[in-house]
């Protein structure tokens, strides 16, 4: 199933409203190069004008969101989901230094010395969602720290159980813990410990923007594993272990904006096609499910929104939409 560009979708995305949507268009479906002028024009008017403006007017001038700290909480407003909604914006600290000035505050607040980032601000507070949802962001909003060697060393090992001791080995002085991450395979105490698949989602996608040079013996052999769990069942039909239901959460086959811990079908399928596996057999059904979602004027509805939770709202549940549109299009010319 390849890759067609469809015009009409196109057009919409690169007319003036919403703010962001645009740039983001001409970025990462059109291919414009970073010195391109209508490329410049309209992240620069992204970033003063828009979803990134707003966020951004609402932080705290010491780089935090609603309160101090790790930033976990609270949700959908704390620091964690403003720096993870900022990315995928596309926000860059290029374009504004106030994005650094949040990272670098991040960094110091909720990376422990393990290398996990934490809710609680101890090792103990981790997870492979929150692990793959800010390495992910962190290197999407452009910010280069050395300490993300170790954020990257920390989760591939998190995943293989390379050097880390059980959860009961509380002597060891690197271990899984009985709550969030308690154990390889994505296992995860939210999901009665059993492997995690919007956790695996997560942990491969940031893998899949770790720079190849960079992909050491452990972070190659996770992406293995993480590879051979998602494709353990068919994508499109999700059936991972469940701890708490006998059947997957629907919200798989819920196409929304943004995304936070809750993955989804397109989340997944760009996971997988950024680490090379775009054309592989396996996404077939999962890539005709994303298609088939789209409209005859070629546009994605919102399904899964946060209203009312974040800084800022990005359109009506049920009704097409843009930012909805440009993921499915992005991972539809990923996988291509």
């Amino acid at each position: 199933m390849s890759w067609q560009v469809n015009e009409d979708s196109i057009n919409w995305l690169l007319e003036p409203e919403p703010i962001g949507v645009r740039y983001l268009a001409l970025r990462d479906l059109l291919d414009c190069p970073p010195g391109d002028a209508e490329l410049v024009s309209a992240r620069q008017q992204a970033h003063r004008e828009g979803p990134i403006a707003q966020i951004l007017d609402n932080m705290e001038p010491g780089g935090y969101w609603a309160q101090e700290g790790p930033g976990y909480d609270p949700k959908y407003r704390s620091t964690v989901w403003s720096l993870i909604m900022l990315a995928q914006l596309g926000a860059s600290v290029q374009q504004d230094e106030r994005i650094g000035t949040a990272c670098a505050y991040f960094i110091d607040q909720a990376l422990t010395d393990n290398g996990q980032f934490s809710a609680s601000g101890a090792p103990s507070g981790t997870a492979d969602c929150l692990q793959g949802n800010l390495c992910a962001a962190l290197l999407d909003l452009g910010y280069d720290d050395p300490r993300l060697e170790l954020a990257f060393d920390w989760m591939a090992r998190s995943v293989t159980g390379e050097g880390i001791a059980s959860s009961d080995n509380r002597n060891a002085p690197v271990r899984y813990y009985a709550s969030g991450k308690c154990g390889p395979d994505f296992a995860c105490g939210a999901n009665n410990k059993l492997p995690c698949a919007w956790g695996a989602v997560k942990v491969m996608l940031a893998l899949g923007k770790w720079p190849g040079e960079r992909h050491t013996p452990a972070i190659k052999n996770a992406i293995k594993q993480g590879v051979d769990f998602l494709f353990s069942v068919d994508p499109a039909q999700a059936d991972y272990p469940t701890g708490y239901s006998n059947k997957p959460s629907g919200n798989w086959w819920k196409f929304g904006f943004p995304v936070f811990y809750v993955s989804d079908l397109l989340q997944n399928v760009e996971a997988l096609a950024s680490l090379g596996y775009g054309h592989d057999a396996r996404l077939t059904n999962a890539l005709a499910i994303i298609q088939g979602k789209q409209d005859a004027q070629g546009r994605w509805i919102l399904e899964y929104d946060y209203t009312g939770k974040t800084w800022v709202d990005i359109g009506k549940k049920k009704q097409p939409s843009k930012w909805v549109t440009l993921r499915a299009l992005k991972v539809l010319k990923i996988a291509d």
